[in-house]
């Protein structure tokens, strides 16, 4: 039987980072929980070992249950009536399995039913979800807006939701409206404090909400009367039985059909406060953003998979000129180029997971005790290297899954633009990647601030001083080109003190950055494990010519051009 995990031995290779021994020490608190539940692990070799049992059942649902329904979920959707919304019966499906299976929730601590895994497993299970399909990925990976309700809530809050959404509830996390789509701090969905009912009343509209008819919501709303910045939002919990919400109506999307994208209307709707007042953009949805931006590299990583399946056995199956496509250099090296694209996707998916895990865990220690001098610098350095890695994480991740579908369609020719080959879907599907929790434009205004301060640089620095297996001396050689070039790109610049200019050339420098650091990754990769070699010779020589591009144009760049790029 087909198995996503099992098929794909690269899963394995990033679930045994050497980094994740510190991880499942700090998760597990020293695996003080085998005496209360009994599914608890007693040790790291048996907290892995759960891990890998895990995700070879996801793997098999994906296989054999979700990716199945796909096709049938893309063309039926969801339909909203009076008010709510119906899935397709291929979601109807999916969603059962994985309840009954237990994946929900599953990155929740044991005490509210949850199986406490780290980031690292739940996101390799999302990745697989995606490449089954990148709309149900959507709906599962929702349950990660329950981390936010056990960092910020109460405990009371806690009991009360945090088991629902392990046991199968779905959640959706409310933000944009009509007139505030990035720019949330123009939220003005109004939350209104009734003394005599000792409970907040939402009224207003939200849009482009993913899941919009969720059991349990997590609502951005001004609390605030008389603000219009992000200092008067708040963050509430609605909960569906309580009713007040409706489903205006479903949009129509190019892809991702499976997730209903809804139109809300709260008319009244009985909602409770999540944590404190006035913090709901500053701090809460910040960390529900980063959480929500994890989870869309791990989509963009299942498509970039699935996108690459697809390629090579079409290219192996269709024969021209007598012999199968694959054979032809125009094929393979696009082939070549979708896998390294793909492993370096995944290569920076797992390290900016393994960036969360550490300050994540050391965070919710911190809780119960006061860390030490040592953790605190820990926590404080895997803090600020995923503030770094996400975006850059995010916008490159997704920008390549968009690359990837549309190289697996022109691999097929005229028969990847029908819907007969799953291609078609993929190039949908990817299609939102780059756009939604944050467009790639978003992700390098978050970015820069990590070029110009140089924390890309000493993260780059860190990779080059590792040991590396001795045939890979020459690919070292290039990288340290590649970030020579790089800091000689910052610097010319930088040097202008133009914020207009430095704006201006902003993704240029922060793709540079990502060039050097994937190709690192992908070092890395091929020096533990060989077959990561032929990706990494490939992922190398093209960010080569990528930063070669870059340097050629800003270096040739004058500043008084830039007035030809203003639109009248």
């Amino acid at each position: 039987m087909a198995n996503y995990f099992s098929d794909t031995p690269r899963y394995k290779h990033h679930l045994h980072h050497p980094l994740m021994k510190r991880i499942v020490e700090l998760k597990e608190r020293n695996f003080a929980d085998k005496d209360r539940f009994d599914y608890a692990p007693v040790d790291f070799e048996d907290a892995m070992d759960s891990y890998e049992k895990v995700l070879e059942i996801v793997g098999e649902i994906c296989a054999g249950t979700i990716a199945p329904n796909a096709e049938g979920v893309d063309h039926e959707g969801p339909v909203a009536a009076d008010g709510r919304v119906t899935y397709a019966s291929g979601t109807q499906q999916n969603l059962e399995v994985v309840r009954k299976a237990g994946l929900m929730g599953i990155a929740m601590p044991r005490r509210y039913q949850g199986l406490n895994f780290p980031v690292v497993p739940y996101v390799m299970a999302a990745d697989m979800v995606s490449r089954a399909d990148a709309g149900f990925g959507n709906l599962w990976g929702l349950q990660d807006c329950a981390e936010t309700l056990y960092e910020f809530g109460n405990e009371d809050q806690r009991e009360r939701y945090i088991p629902r959404i392990c046991e199968g509830e779905t959640m959706s996390m409310d933000l944009t409206e009509p007139d505030a789509g990035s720019d949330l701090q123009s939220v003005m969905l109004k939350a209104t404090y009734s003394e005599a009912d000792a409970c907040w009343y939402l009224n207003g509209v939200k849009r482009f909400i993913t899941n919009g008819d969720a059991d349990i919501h997590l609502v951005l709303a001004r609390s605030e009367e008389g603000t219009r910045d992000g200092r008067g939002l708040s963050m509430f919990i609605y909960d569906k039985r309580n009713g007040g919400v409706n489903v205006r109506r479903i949009e129509n999307k190019l892809g991702i059909k499976g997730s209903p994208t809804c139109e809300l209307v709260y008319r009244n709707a009985r909602a409770e406060l999540c944590g404190d007042r006035r913090l709901g953009l500053i701090k809460y949805v910040m960390s529900l953003m980063n959480g929500a931006r994890l989870g869309i590299m791990a989509q963009a990583v299942g498509i970039s998979e699935a996108a690459c399946h697809e390629a090579y056995a079409y290219a192996r199956e269709r024969k021209q000129f007598g012999k199968a496509i694959i054979g032809f250099p125009a094929v393979y090296e696009m082939l070549a180029l979708i896998r390294a694209k793909t492993d370096a996707s995944r290569a920076m998916l797992y390290e900016t997971a393994r960036f969360v895990d550490m300050y994540k865990a050391l965070e919710d220690i911190a809780k119960e005790r006061k860390l030490e001098p040592e953790e605190r610098q820990e926590m404080k350095k895997y803090s600020k290297l995923a503030d770094a890695y996400t975006p850059l994480g995010k916008g490159m991740t997704t920008e390549y899954a968009n690359q990837n579908a549309y190289d697996a369609i022109q691999i097929h020719g005229g028969s990847g633009y029908m819907k007969d080959y799953t291609c078609e879907r993929l190039y949908r599907d990817a299609r939102i990647t780059n756009i939604y929790e944050g467009t790639t434009q978003l992700q390098v205004v978050a970015a820069i601030r990590h070029v110009t301060t140089g924390t890309y640089l000493s993260r780059i620095r860190e990779y080059e001083a590792i040991d590396y297996r001795p045939e890979l001396n020459k690919l070292k050689q290039q990288l340290a080109g590649m970030t020579a070039q790089y800091e000689t790109i910052v610097s010319l610049v930088m040097e202008t003190k133009d914020n207009e200019y430095i704006d201006f050339q902003a993704r240029r420098m922060v793709e540079a950055a990502a060039h050097c650091i994937f190709g690192y990754l992908l070092l890395q990769d091929a020096s533990a494990d060989r077959s990561f070699h032929p990706s990494a010779e490939v992922y190398v020589r093209y960010g080569q010519a990528e930063v070669d591009k870059i340097y050629s144009y800003i270096s040739h760049f004058d500043k008084g051009e830039l007035a030809y790029f203003k639109a009248e």
